[in-house]
């Protein structure tokens, strides 16, 4: 018996073992030119952080949106997760951007998390536009229709049109919006969605291989 014992024991250390190693191994294959890049303009003010440049008109944004909530609960302590939306793709690029943006700085006045995807304004915003345009293939007259992109927004950040315009002049409106200018360089690099690591470190979007991969790969590189 006791040799079985011993024997049962030998092999969970080698499970382990093994593991560990597959582990280990996975980390080191994080390799600068295959995994990532080192962004030429790094994106200021963004240590400790993982920024998503996306689009409300990119189908692969609106995927990888299902399993950001996940991302963000499993970054490490300290480490803040920014979105980025890029205005230049999408009939209302621009449009969705400023709503972005005002129900953002709406969130901060309230003292609510941006990431919050029960009470955050600007989640139910990001929300109303990823599945009006993905799961309902609503197009607001491909351009024509600004007061009904508008709506659709403001209505789910429960956002008054007055409120919407007055508040493109607020200063934290017109910071954050200042502040996703660095979307579009990274935008040419391979598109969105993009994922950076401390604001150098571009994740290449066809090396990640599940969910897994992709908080490894960030896990790794915060430690850079």
């Amino acid at each position: 018996m006791k040799s079985l014992k011993t024997s049962l024991w030998s092999k969970v250390l080698l499970s382990v073992s093994a593991i560990a190693m597959s582990l280990s191994i996975a980390n080191a294959d994080v390799k600068e030119g295959t995994d990532y890049v080192v962004l030429k303009e790094e994106i200021p003010n963004a240590q400790n952080t993982v920024i998503e440049v996306y689009s409300y008109a990119c189908p692969f944004c609106y995927k990888y949106s299902k399993f950001i909530p996940e991302i963000i609960k499993n970054l490490p302590k300290g480490v803040t997760f920014k979105p980025y939306h890029l205005e230049q793709k999408g009939d209302y690029g621009k449009q969705a951007s400023q709503v972005y943006a005002v129900a953002m700085a709406k969130d901060k006045k309230a003292g609510i998390d941006i990431n919050d995807t029960d009470k955050s304004s600007f989640q139910k915003a990001e929300h109303a536009y990823f599945e009006q345009y993905h799961a309902k293939k609503n197009r607001w007259k491909d351009g024509k229709d600004v007061d009904g992109f508008l709506k659709t927004g403001l209505d789910a950040a429960g956002i008054s049109l007055e409120e919407f315009n007055k508040a493109l002049d607020d200063a934290d409106v017109k910071a954050i919006l200042t502040e996703w200018e660095a979307s579009y360089n990274v935008a040419t690099i391979q598109g969105v969605p993009a994922f950076i690591v401390n604001g150098k470190y571009l994740i290449y979007t066809k090396s990640i291989s599940s969910l897994q991969d992709l908080e490894s790969k960030i896990q790794e590189l915060l430690k850079k």
